[in-house]
């Protein structure tokens, strides 16, 4: 049995920053403090702030034939997560990221690899029958695994296991609702960023944006929860609001602070915490992984996301 078994994205992340200056081109050269090579993808952030809070996390995704291959699958097994399920793409190479930071910001570029061909296929509908929480991400980047994600959401509602997607954002910009609302409907919990759910309703006030979604998925049980930076974060299940506020912490940069943020909540959940103790500690979470480069270096344990959050 597993606690959380996740499914999506993975890969390294090159990150890059702070950057000070507009990137030019033209062959010109700028140094910056610093660079590293890390463990990036929305999901595999997401199950290595799981296992770190004390969940028996499971991954199902891809990567390619490669040393960036081997280093996802390594990076991930070594953070206490079960790779049985990583399937080696025989035809693409692993995804690539590049994160140049800024502050509280960053600008990211992604070369997808074998992103395209991760689908539903390749989750073992065994695995699904053997956890109490799945997880799926970066739903806009994954269109194979899209179309077939209503499905193995409801194999896993079946087993009575409960659900959560995280949308992440769309570099199309179509943020198509055709292919997202089957999901929906069998979501227990929708966990878009402030800029997601605008993007979404196509609302300017975020507490709106959380209301509408929230209202509108109320009648499928599905719990709406919206991460908003240094603001906090809101959850709304259609009736009335909690908020929690963010750590004051110093940041170092803020790359896959919604994931661990993510982790927090299912962690809290799947430990016995109401919904209002759960957002607080999944704010905890997601503020307390910035204080160092990439998504992963800085995740709490669970006792410091307790600790962060007790009076």
């Amino acid at each position: 049995m597993y606690d959380l078994l996740v499914i999506g994205d993975t890969n390294p992340d090159v990150v890059v920053g702070p950057v000070d200056h507009p990137i030019l081109f033209g062959q010109a050269e700028r140094l910056v403090p610093g660079g590293s090579i890390v463990l990036g993808g929305s999901a595999s952030i997401m199950a290595c702030g799981a296992a770190r809070l004390g969940l028996r996390v499971a991954f199902a995704g891809r990567v390619g034939d490669d040393a960036a291959g081997t280093f996802v699958r390594t990076a991930l097994a070594d953070a206490g997560v079960d790779v049985e399920a990583l399937v080696t793409d025989p035809d693409l190479p692993t995804p690539l990221t590049t994160i140049l930071t800024t502050g509280d910001d960053r600008a990211i570029l992604t070369a997808p690899g074998c992103l395209p061909n991760i689908s539903a296929d390749d989750v073992p509908p065994a695995l699904l029958r053997s956890v109490r929480h799945v997880h799926a991400a970066s739903f806009y980047l994954l269109p194979a695994l899209a179309a077939g994600l209503a499905g193995i959401f409801k194999q896993a509602k079946a087993a009575k296991a409960t659900t959560s997607l995280d949308p992440n954002d769309d570099p199309a910009g179509k943020w198509d609702r055709s292919v997202l609302d089957p999901v929906l409907r069998v979501t227990d919990y929708f966990l878009p960023n402030a800029a997601e759910a605008l993007a979404l309703t196509g609302h300017h006030s975020v507490e709106d944006a959380a209301g509408i979604l929230a209202r509108r998925l109320a009648r499928h049980g599905t719990f709406v929860v919206v991460k908003n930076g240094a603001d906090g974060a809101l959850a709304h299940n259609g009736s009335r609001a909690l908020t929690a506020p963010a750590l004051k912490v110093e940041t170092v940069d803020a790359v896959g602070a919604g994931d661990s943020f993510d982790a927090g909540w299912v962690a809290a959940l799947l430990m016995g915490s109401k919904p209002d103790r759960a957002l607080a500690i999944a704010a905890a979470c997601g503020s307390l992984s910035t204080r160092a480069a990439g998504g992963t270096a800085a995740q709490p344990d669970w006792d410091l996301a307790v600790r962060s959050t007790t009076p």
